[in-house]
């Protein structure tokens, strides 16, 4: 054994090297690396996102699942209301149920997109490029359909606590119990199907907006990278484009999903929506808060992309300093 260290210590003063890691240890290494920072950046940009809107979210998911008519003058009323009776921390009721699921849900979908995003650029020759429109749609709604699949039954949890009193569940664990027990395990995936045929637009036409404004700036502004306020601004537009789009279908998933405790019986999509423009009408039935969708989706997307962006940023900055492992 000795000789063979003297053996070895003799080769390397004569110039020789020991073997380095293959690059395809290499390549694996980025790529855990690359898969964790989406991970971790994806569920940062939910919470904030969604915790900055939830009063708003909450407010809207109430006229969504109700009768009343909305406007912005009875959206105000309700707020104020709840403030009133509950206490001001009383409009972020069932965040604690949002966070559970957005969490999750933001980082699968965004990490989803990026490692599409790198299938689909190898699969059509746009390697570390801008894909091209057709691909980034289909890269934006496969990882919106991958996430909602992934995390669904805790979107159904985060609605029944938003519409609810806090008398009736007393946390998340609570709603999973009383459902499954009153109402069956199936119960958790109602309005599963308008929320896929819902999502594929949404999640597509966000990604696919929010992808070509950043590569229309860097086209004609010669910048790689827009501003802070540049990237809330085209989060905003993919937010406005994307719900705007697939807002019907929100509606009756949150009709749907709230059936066991509003005295509905919804069955179908077709049966859903029949029922709503039967008594609403199409506007103020499936459009129903839209108008709050205006002001919260763009601000909420406009948001989430933002805070993605510049944690991944942020994350590769301290790589390169060494304040993270290689």
């Amino acid at each position: 054994m000795g000789s063979g260290v003297q053996e070895q210590r003799a080769s390397l003063t004569r110039g020789e090297v020991l073997p380095l890691a293959s690059s395809s240890q290499s390549e694996s290494l980025k790529h855990t690396r690359s898969v964790l920072n989406s991970l971790f950046s994806g569920a940062l940009a939910g919470a904030v996102a969604k915790t900055a809107v939830a009063p708003l979210d909450r407010t809207k998911i109430i006229f969504q699942v109700s009768s009343a008519k909305f406007s912005a003058k009875e959206a105000y009323r309700l707020i104020y209301r709840t403030y009133l009776k509950d206490g001001f921390f009383s409009l972020w009721r069932g965040n604690s149920a949002t966070m559970v699921r957005v969490i999750p849900y933001a980082a699968i979908q965004f990490c989803a997109h990026e490692q599409y995003k790198r299938l689909l650029g190898n699969y059509y020759g746009f390697q570390g490029k801008a894909l091209p429109p057709i691909p980034r749609l289909l890269a934006g709604s496969l990882a919106g359909t991958t996430a909602a699949m992934l995390t669904y039954p805790l979107d159904m949890v985060r609605a029944r606590m938003a519409v609810t009193p806090k008398e009736m569940y007393s946390n998340i664990l609570h709603v999973f119990v009383r459902i499954s027990r009153e109402e069956g395990l199936k119960t958790l995936y109602r309005g599963f199907t308008p929320t896929i045929l819902g999502v594929v637009p949404y999640a597509g036409l966000s990604f696919f907006t929010y992808e070509t404004l950043k590569k229309l700036h860097a086209e004609h502004s010669g910048r790689p990278q827009p501003y802070s306020y540049e990237r809330l601004a085209f989060g905003a537009c993919a937010g406005l484009i994307g719900q705007s789009a697939s807002y019907p279908l929100d509606v009756v998933r949150r009709r749907m999903q709230t059936a066991g405790v509003t005295g509905h019986t919804y069955g179908t999509i077709l049966g859903t929506m029949k029922e709503i423009v039967s008594e609403e009408g199409v506007i103020r039935g499936l459009y129903k808060g839209l108008s709050m969708n205006w002001v919260k989706g763009p601000i909420a997307v406009g948001i989430s992309f933002t805070t993605f962006d510049l944690t991944q940023i942020l994350l590769k900055k301290l790589h390169q300093m060494g304040y993270t492992s290689r």
